[in-house]
């Protein structure tokens, strides 16, 4: 294991989550989001592991958290088979940055769109009637640990059978690189973020010690690609 990898996770605050939505360096840092996460393959790294899963019920239920401005998810669909058309996507973000093309593009893969501003807490506090088929994170979990984590944990096992999450993987070739996001023309604030959502990503085993109950569930939990960890929780048939 790598120097990195061996130390404890750290949690920094990122500059995106402080600035408000329409700062323009906020707005460009979005932007290098969208071409981070496709350095990174982390749509395809997703849409493999959905395809995997067993579609039962027309059409899927899927919640995205963290959404962001949507990009992401749409990379997801448009990479998903024939098996997905007609999804019912629920988008979820507390901040306003969902883009209006997300939706009509979306539309046009024949996924419905509904979008719910709320910090994802406040959300899990109210009581839900609806079990989503699928509940994906991209870069998101990272942003919490300890009780907050588990707990954040537990309300998605409540409200799903079957949870993806794409996260950083927190190791000394990731650190390395993520000081060189600049190079693909990233600015300060994505810069900083590269950085510390690294310290703050993830190795074997930490999210599976999270997870709330390991009885029904099966637990994929490891390093994805060259900077990815990939964290899968299947409820038992």
């Amino acid at each position: 294991m790598s120097a990195v990898a061996s130390t404890k996770r750290k949690l920094t605050r990122e500059l995106l989550d402080e600035l408000p939505p329409d700062n323009p360096e906020a707005l460009r840092s979005r932007k290098d989001l969208r071409r981070i996460n496709t350095v990174m393959g982390n749509a395809a790294v997703m849409a493999h592991a959905l395809n995997r899963r067993e579609i039962r019920r027309q059409p899927v239920r899927l919640l995205e958290l963290g959404c962001g401005e949507g990009f992401f998810l749409l990379q997801v669909a448009q990479r998903l088979g024939p098996n997905w058309r007609g999804t019912e996507a629920t988008l979820l973000d507390r901040q306003p940055t969902v883009a209006p093309t997300v939706r009509e593009s979306l539309k046009a893969a024949d996924w419905r769109a509904e979008v719910i501003q709320e910090d994802v807490f406040e959300w899990l506090a109210r009581p839900c009637n609806i079990t989503y088929d699928v509940v994906i994170a991209n870069l998101f979990i990272h942003h919490f640990e300890g009780d907050e984590l588990r707990e954040l944990l537990a309300g998605i096992a409540e409200r799903t059978t079957f949870f993806v999450a794409v996260e950083p993987r927190r190791s000394r070739p990731a650190l390395f690189f993520s000081r060189l996001v600049w190079m693909i023309g990233c600015n300060f604030v994505t810069q900083h973020d590269a950085y510390v959502s690294v310290q703050a990503g993830f190795t074997r085993g930490e999210l599976t010690g999270a997870w709330p109950s390991k009885s029904g569930w099966e637990l994929e939990d490891r390093p994805s690609g060259w900077s990815n960890h990939l964290f899968v929780a299947r409820r038992s048939s």
